[in-house]
This record gives C-alpha cells, structure tokens and sequence, in this order.
C-alpha cells in the first residue's frame, strides 16, 4: 500500500476567525488556497495516478482540501474519519491505516501537527514529529509488507511549491 498524506491548503487567519465567534473547525480556505490547491492536486495527480480512498478530517479547511484532490482525481469520494481531527493521537491513524492495507493507494487530508506525528510514526515507530508538512504540501510513504509503526518507507516529501510545479 502507498499512503499519500496530504496538509490542508491555506485557510482564513485562525486569530481573526476567532475574533468573529466561530467554531475553529468552521474556519475555510482562502480563496488563493483553493487556487493553489487545484494547482497542488493536479501535480498529485501526475506523482500518483490513481488513488483506491481518500480520506479526510473533517473540519471545513481539510474536506475542502480533500474536495479539490477528489475533483483533480475525476471525483474521486471522500470519507470523513475522526483520526485525522487535530487532537487525535497518531496510532488511532495508524490503526485506520492498517484497515485499508488491501488497498494500493490510500490518500489522508489533515492538519498538523498530528500529520507529521503520524508519518513519524509510521517510519520510525515513534509519535514524536520530526516530519512537517507546510500548508498544501505531501508526502508519500510506501509499505512493502505490512501497514504497521516502523514499517514505512518515505518515498518523498514536497513543498506546495514543489507540488505545483510538477509536469507530465
């Protein structure tokens, strides 16, 4: 299985949302992050072909995100999963991930810090970030045999920048 872990883009400044009285979990992207994030998508798109599931916290920024790959991924479904909200510890990820280890291409929308805990987790074995994804940016992380702490293999770790330029 390939595990494509992927931020979410650029949201609305998370002080001045909450200045308004709204839940966090409420806060969007902006509109450069959708337009960056379409960029984003399309040079996923090239690096990995075809994704089996899509997954995704679900606070407004991430499924917004994982709702632009699904679109550059010919809509592609996206499923909602409560491992991946912020204050989640990395192995219930783990956990998830080791359900879909039948699949040949799993992709998962977050945040971090969680998202670099749980890659850290997934190479290493330990939760302890050492991995950090900028807003938009991915990795990928193989497993030849099993889907387990300690068994990943990263594959590559890109900026959105990175990402955007990507060409077929």
């Amino acid at each position: 299985m390939e595990l494509l872990v992927i931020r979410h883009g650029i949201a609305e400044d998370r002080d001045a949302f909450a200045a308004s009285g709204k839940d966090d979990a409420l806060r969007p992207l902006t509109d450069e992050g959708r337009r960056k994030l379409r960029q984003v998508a399309r040079g996923l798109t090239i690096l990995v072909p075809a994704l089996d599931v899509l997954a995704s916290s679900p606070l407004v920024r991430a499924r917004q995100t994982a709702d632009l790959v699904a679109k550059a991924y010919s809509g592609l479904s996206v499923t909602d999963i409560i491992s991946l909200e912020p204050d989640q510890p990395p192995d219930a990820f783990a956990e998830w991930a080791r359900g879909q280890s039948r699949r040949g291409a799993v992709a998962a929308v977050g945040h971090e810090p969680l998202l670099g805990r749980i890659v850290s987790l997934l190479l290493a074995g330990r939760g302890q970030s050492f991995i950090e994804l900028k807003k938009g940016g991915a990795c990928l992380v193989g497993f030849p045999d099993r889907v387990e702490p300690g068994a990943g293999v990263l594959r590559w770790l890109l900026t959105p920048g990175q990402l955007r330029g990507v060409r077929g």
